[in-house]
């Protein structure tokens, strides 16, 4: 499921879009292969008959409504997060029958850490909490795969939307002589 394209400016370009780390399909690939060698020792196992012909339909019924509930929602959950990172802001949805959906806008990023642990490091993933100007506060994106990587793409994004949007020493001291020699300001932006 593609992030929706008609959510961005027009003028607006995607840098990363993520899903969290594989790592979070671990449970539910384990859920459906032990569902799956259940059944197997089941038929191998049972007697023949009426008795085993029943027992074996009760266990593919449960296997499939455990594998519905702990493989195929959580699958659905990962396909359906995403992590998208803009040169205007940072969009993090989720959602597989509602949809939740928060732009942090890049000018409203106060700071940005992540952090690590062990098993984390190993697997190349992390947490990235994203902390915002505004009532909501930290965002908290888990299972952020490359974390060191996407931190410092975070942070390069918000310098450079920092340096597109404000005035150089240069722009500055030219608005400041224009200003003390009588000139009418004119857009520095032009």
């Amino acid at each position: 499921m593609a992030f929706p394209e008609d959510v961005l400016t027009e003028d607006e370009h995607v840098v990363l879009h993520l899903h969290p780390h594989w790592k979070a399909l671990l449970r539910p690939l384990l859920v459906l292969v032990l569902g799956i060698a259940a059944l197997v020792a089941a038929w191998v196992l049972l007697p023949e008959g009426d008795g085993g012909t029943i027992a074996m339909y009760v266990l593919a019924g449960l296997v499939v409504v455990l594998a519905l509930w702990l493989a195929l929602w959580p699958f659905l959950v990962w396909r359906t997060t995403h992590y998208l990172f803009t040169d205007e802001r940072v969009l993090l949805q989720q959602g597989v029958l509602s949809r939740d959906r928060r732009d942090i806008p890049l000018t409203r990023i106060n700071d940005h850490a992540m952090s690590q642990r062990f098993v984390e490091r190993l697997l190349g993933c992390g947490t990235l909490t994203i902390e915002s100007a505004g009532e909501r506060g930290q965002s908290v994106l888990s299972d952020v795969p490359q974390v060191g990587k996407v931190q410092t793409k975070l942070y390069e994004l918000v310098e450079a939307h920092h340096d597109k949007h404000s005035l150089g020493d240069g722009e500055m001291r030219e608005i400041l002589a224009d200003m003390r020699d009588g000139k009418p300001l004119r857009d520095p932006t032009t």
